[in-house]
């Protein structure tokens, strides 16, 4: 998978800001962040189920 920025009139900053931008967006920094390191997967199933209940919590908030 490969993400792509092009550079305009030699500004490096807009385009590092667009890349950061693009790697949120598609979730790349967590998981890179996550796979930094071994996860177990005990642990692995236990945090997505956390963030599965999160998410459910937020949901439930937002429809009253």
């Amino acid at each position: 998978m490969a993400i792509v920025v092009e550079v305009q009139d030699d500004n490096l900053e807009k385009a590092l800001k667009a890349l950061k931008k693009k790697m949120q967006l598609d979730g790349l920094q967590k998981e890179l962040k996550m796979r930094r390191f071994y996860e177990k997967p005990s642990v692995k199933r236990r945090r997505k189920m956390q963030e599965a209940e999160r998410r459910r919590r937020k949901a439930k908030r937002r429809r009253g």
